[in-house]
């Protein structure tokens, strides 16, 4: 492999590196070989820009994490328009998208890697839900407030199932993420009893 290859905003060069192997190869996948060898630079550019490999993933998931507040303030522009079971099914599809998936095994399986991300981020190691769970709830809330979902709405329970199911249909992504019409009954049989129902 080249040894004095130039890289040009290294840090984020090695960062889409890794998310390369990641969605190719998975979690076990993904090392810091692997790492270097994608982005094509020696191994020693990785540990001048990061202490370790588990910082560097630490600062991996902490960038894409960052990544979804875009599209979490998205879901929270589309409060009081449209429907609210299309907003959330468009809005899982997207914060539940291939990087995002990935990850999250990928923090499961590394205690390292979650001990930091706690340091990082107090309140919880698994910085990808976190961010999807707090997107959710706010725009349940907001719609609450603006009287589209009833006004005795549990909107924490209502994010959990609309979070933890809208998990287990992406992580179980194999051959394909399932289509929006699937997403789409979840988040309808979630919302079923409290979305507000115009008169006819």
């Amino acid at each position: 492999m080249p040894t004095g290859v130039h890289l040009r905003d290294a840090r984020q060069q090695l960062f889409d590196a890794a998310e390369r192997v990641l969605l190719r190869d998975g979690p076990n996948g993904l090392t810091s070989r692997a790492v270097t060898d994608e982005a094509v630079c020696a191994k020693g550019v990785l540990h001048r820009h990061f202490t370790d490999f588990d910082a560097f993933l630490t600062e991996l998931v902490l960038d894409r994490a960052a990544q979804l507040e875009t599209q979490a303030h998205a879901l929270r522009e589309t409060v009081g328009t449209g429907n609210v079971a299309d907003n959330l099914t468009g809005a899982l599809i997207t914060l539940f998208g291939p990087v995002p998936v990935a990850i999250i095994p990928l923090i499961t399986f590394r205690d390292e890697l979650r001990a930091r991300l706690r340091q990082a981020r107090p309140g919880g190691g698994i910085a990808i839900l976190a961010q999807v769970t707090t997107a959710v709830s706010a725009y349940l809330a907001d719609e609450r407030a603006m009287g589209r979902i009833s006004a005795d709405a549990d909107t924490d329970s209502l994010t959990l199932s609309l979070v933890g199911g809208g998990h287990l249909l992406f992580a179980d992504r194999d051959p394909d993420p399932p289509t929006t019409a699937t997403v789409n009954k979840l988040v309808t049989t979630v919302l079923a009893d409290v979305v507000q129902r115009r008169p006819r």
